[in-house]
């Protein structure tokens, strides 16, 4: 049996006996057709259920009115709310979503771009993976018109969109907090080396202990590559140093609880033996009996929300005649974290 054949323009016009683009105007509620025509040529449509042509509307607009999300991994809940800040201001704008997962795999980030390009999305929003070193294939976008944004895990280059957690600030309360607490001997869990923000960390940590006057010791500053495995080994690192940390900041949530696991298989208590600051602070750490004595609110659904706002407003700006020797600008913000305390500790 053959599928019913969809009802066109060209068919109401003629069981009206109307022109094509009297109908056309007509179902767009143009004010220079009438209302008695309007109504007669809606009703039909209705009666007919019709619907119009997508794929001819958005090849007239150039548009596809569609945003790709390309995010490491969707399991971790930093990113979920970050994807509900995208979704909502898309939404509110008729814009729709394709998500996409990296899973930290830069060779599956090259595809999934490729991918999106070739279904002609208007724009794509981005946190990097993290074996992301070089930028070509989003860099090679722009001869197809299709702008960037990044947010989180961004691009350490100036000609970007970018949309991050100010990683300094954080950085900087979250050691001194646990100076104030009396630790002069702290660990920092890092995430791999070439990330940006791993470099900012470090950087930030050295910069405080300085300040304060207090020893350097680069034995204390580990890497992870965010698995629970390379967690444990950071941690077997960190732990095995003389004297031992008294106190560790983590890169996240995710990882603190992995290093917190380690950390109890050998026998320390939470939050004495051995104390944890983390970033993130999802919703996660209230349910825990020991969460980290605090977290740095990294605000993921604001860095979600902000980087659609701006690669929309980037598309809205497109339609715009530019000069041609007008210069390329870029846009940065960024989200200044607070330090939240979990209860007193």
């Amino acid at each position: 049996m053959k599928d019913a054949k969809l009802p066109t323009i060209k068919e109401i016009a003629k069981q009206l006996n109307v022109s094509v683009s009297t109908v056309s105007r007509a179902l767009h509620d143009h004010p220079g057709i009438g209302l008695r025509t309007r109504m007669r040529v809606q009703q039909l449509a209705q009666q007919l259920n019709y619907e119009p042509n997508q794929t001819a509307i958005f090849f007239k607009q150039r548009r596809t009115f569609t945003i790709g999300v390309i995010i490491p991994n969707l399991k971790e809940e930093f990113f979920s709310q970050a994807i509900d800040g995208i979704e909502e201001t898309a939404s509110r704008n008729k814009y729709s979503v394709l998500i996409s997962q990296s899973k930290d795999d830069i060779d599956r980030e090259r595809r999934i771009v490729t991918t999106l390009k070739n279904n002609r999305v208007d724009g794509i929003i981005v946190s990097l993976s993290k074996q992301t070193t070089t930028y070509d294939h989003f860099t090679a976008l722009k001869k197809y018109n299709i702008p960037v944004v990044f947010f989180d895990r961004v691009p350490s280059l100036p000609d970007f969109n970018k949309v991050y957690s100010n990683m300094n600030s954080g950085t900087r309360e979250a050691i001194e907090f646990l100076i104030e607490k009396g630790h002069r001997r702290i660990g920092v869990l890092n995430g791999p080396e070439q990330m940006r923000s791993s470099k900012e960390r470090t950087e930030t940590y050295k910069q405080v202990l300085i300040k304060r006057r207090l020893k350097i010791d680069m034995g204390l500053v580990v890497s992870t590559d965010l698995t629970r495995e390379s967690t444990h080994r950071a941690m077997q690192d960190l732990l095995s140093q003389r004297p031992r940390p008294t106190a560790i900041v983590a890169i996240n949530d995710y990882i603190a609880l992995d290093a917190m696991q380690y950390a109890r298989q050998q026998k320390l208590k939470i939050n004495k033996d051995v104390c944890f600051v983390s970033y993130a602070n999802l919703p996660i750490t209230s349910y825990l009996e020991n969460p980290p004595m605090a977290s740095v609110e990294q605000y993921p659904y604001e860095q979600g929300a902000q980087a659609a706002d701006m690669l929309i407003g980037i598309l809205s700006e497109e339609e715009k005649p530019t000069r041609p020797d007008e210069p390329e600008s870029f846009q940065n913000v960024v989200i200044n974290g607070q330090l939240i305390v979990h209860g007193k500790k």
